[in-house]
């Protein structure tokens, strides 16, 4: 049976990822900070936890994350609070970044495997037409550099290895209630589309940014 990893798998998208992956016939395993501690800005804490399991995991997605650290997302530059924005970087940045520095390990090396963090279209320099939400969107654009960056290092040694930033659209969650967009999917809908995704590119395009379509975002 294939094994599966789902990093904050508490969340609403999370959560519906761990469903999907069972339903696909998947072995899955859900971390958390509420189920596991694991407390993903801090490095001894991730270590912690992704170093008590062995792999290899034949997929894996993280998708923690957070839209203003407890504020709101900023309209104007000079609506930034520093010590906010380093909160948002802390999630959306060095979560990841310490994550995927864990991870490598938890990967068969001459196998395929898929490895997709969640990002946001938001994050696209090329796609930002109207500016605002500042700091979401400078740590998810950081975020793609990151995921682009383990990509290319982790497919030295793992050459089957696909890892890649996902935009899942705009979803029914507690993370987007107070925001309205055009279209919402249900979390179950978003990770279906993720599964389908995810699961059916090539080491080819391995550090590219795709949404939820199959679509490559520009950078």
């Amino acid at each position: 049976m294939n094994r599966a990893l789902v990093i904050g798998a508490s969340g609403g998208i999370g959560s519906a990822l761990v469903q999907e992956l069972k339903d696909r016939g998947f072995d899955v395993t859900g971390v958390s900070r509420s189920g596991d501690g694991m407390d993903v800005t801090d490095a001894a804490s991730v270590a912690r936890v992704l170093g008590a399991f062995e792999g290899p995991f034949d997929a894996v997605f993280v998708t923690i994350g957070t839209l203003a650290a407890g504020g709101t997302p900023e309209k104007t530059l000079g609506a930034i609070d520093a010590q906010r924005m380093a909160d948002v970087y802390a999630v959306n940045v060095i979560g990841p970044a310490l994550i995927l520095g864990s991870l490598e390990r938890l990967l068969p090396r001459d196998a395929p495997c898929f490895v997709g963090v969640l990002s946001a279209r938001v994050g696209s320099i090329g796609d930002n037409k109207i500016g605002g939400w500042h700091s979401y969107r400078a740590s998810k654009a950081a975020l793609n550099q990151i995921v682009h960056g383990a990509a290319i290092e982790v497919g030295r040694k793992r050459r089957d290895a696909v890892i890649v930033a996902l935009h899942p659209g705009t979803v029914e969650t507690d993370f987007t209630a107070k925001y309205p967009a055009h279209k919402k999917v249900s979390a179950g809908e978003a990770a279906a589309n993720l599964c389908d995704v995810l699961l059916n590119l090539d080491a080819t395009q391995s550090g590219d940014f795709i949404d939820y379509s199959g679509a490559c975002v520009p950078w």
